[in-house]
């Protein structure tokens, strides 16, 4: 791959607030796309327990389970020897395993305590195995290539909920069914165990991606695009948009909401898939058609959160239930009602995996199931 071949593909954010101080009076008129070539998906336009410290943990697998079982269903049609439930687990394993010895116990013993505690704290694992699974539409079989960005994945995300629980940004006192980072090993703890991962994520992939394997300039691609994607245009950027609308209530609009889904949320399961398609040699007609599909999954994974946050309980989503509401912050079925969100979220789902049809259905199959997944998760 060439440096002007590098240069020709920029990953693009959907949208960007021209003033984020304005940001609770923001306009469509006051958005922008990053790039004409690659449009907005359509959609776009469109109790806790007090003392039991994994409540919820048990359940909230079984339900993943489930739910695995009902999308291996559903995705028979597009790969009749896809097995989504085997693939979930011989990746999830995969991962794991990964994980484990992505971040050792070390001097100082606190902060490496920490950051394994939350690291390892288990999770649906959706960002590492989007990344192989986009890694797998062109490379078979061997996963050295593409395990350390998939690592670095899980660790840019675990730093997000470490940092997002904190006291003075959610409050939260529960995290995958677990007492979170900041109850365990206090708060100046916790944000350094989030600036470690956050650091040791690029580490790992310029560290332990196999350049032998994998063209260097694509790795290079990787690392600037991961970086973009959790910088200030993008989880950052959209972190802080969140901040500064709570409590906007009618001055909120969809166009600002859409914006900090897409850069608080769903840049980082973009990263996901197109380091990953971009590791396994996509062209850069290939990775724009894999932006626009991350792209849907990412507001749909978004807006299905909002739907469980104001559904489920806290036991069955494994983390403090009704949180939204109590902030005052917007969300789809705040602004259009419960119905219309799962309308939405479909359509985004809808049109992600019609991006992927130009791809053999043999390996689109855990892409096609994975945008499946993401609609149908109950937690």
């Amino acid at each position: 791959m060439s440096s002007s071949y590098l240069q020709s593909y920029v990953v693009p954010t959907t949208v960007r607030l021209e003033n984020i101080s304005d940001a609770k009076n923001v306009t469509s008129s006051s958005l922008q796309t990053r790039s004409a070539r690659i449009p907005l998906p359509a959609a776009f336009k469109a109790r806790k327990s007090s003392t039991n410290h994994s409540y919820g943990r048990s359940q909230s697998k079984t339900r993943a389970e489930s739910t695995i079982n009902d999308v291996a269903t559903k995705t028979e049609s597009a790969a009749k020897d896809f097995d989504f439930k085997e693939y979930m687990l011989e990746k999830g394993a995969a991962v794991e395993a990964a994980l484990d010895k992505s971040i050792v116990q070390q001097f100082p013993d606190s902060v490496h305590e920490s950051m394994r505690y939350s690291l390892m704290a288990g999770g649906k694992r959706i960002r590492p195995i989007l990344c192989i699974a986009a890694y797998e539409l062109f490379q078979q079989g061997d996963l050295d290539p593409v395990l350390p960005t998939a690592c670095a994945m899980e660790m840019l995300h675990t730093m997000s909920l470490i940092h997002d629980d904190l006291p003075c940004m959610d409050n939260d006192d529960y995290r995958r069914g677990k007492l979170t980072n900041h109850k365990v090993y206090g708060e100046q703890v916790a944000i350094l165990a989030g600036d470690g991962m956050l650091t040791r994520a690029f580490e790992y992939i310029a560290r332990e991606t196999d350049t032998t394997k994998v063209d260097p300039l694509r790795v290079l691609q990787v690392i600037s695009l991961v970086g973009k994607c959790v910088g200030s245009e993008g989880l950052v950027g959209g972190q802080i948009v969140d901040i500064e609308m709570e409590g906007a209530g009618g001055a909120a609009t969809l166009e600002t909401l859409e914006y900090i889904h897409h850069h608080k949320t769903a840049a980082l399961l973009e990263a996901s898939v197109v380091s990953g398609a971009c590791l396994g040699g996509a062209s850069a007609d290939e990775l724009e058609r894999l932006t626009r599909y991350s792209r849907s999954i990412g507001l749909g994974f978004q807006v299905i959160d909002d739907i469980l946050d104001c559904t489920k309980s806290s036991e069955e989503l494994g983390k403090t239930a009704g949180k939204d509401i109590a902030m005052g912050k917007t969300t789809y079925p705040s602004l259009l009602g419960l119905e219309e969100s799962k309308r939405i979220a479909q359509e985004l789902i809808d049109g992600a995996k019609e991006e992927l049809s130009v791809f053999p259905p043999e390996k689109a199959a855990p892409l096609l199931a994975l945008a499946d997944f993401i609609c149908s998760r109950q937690n």
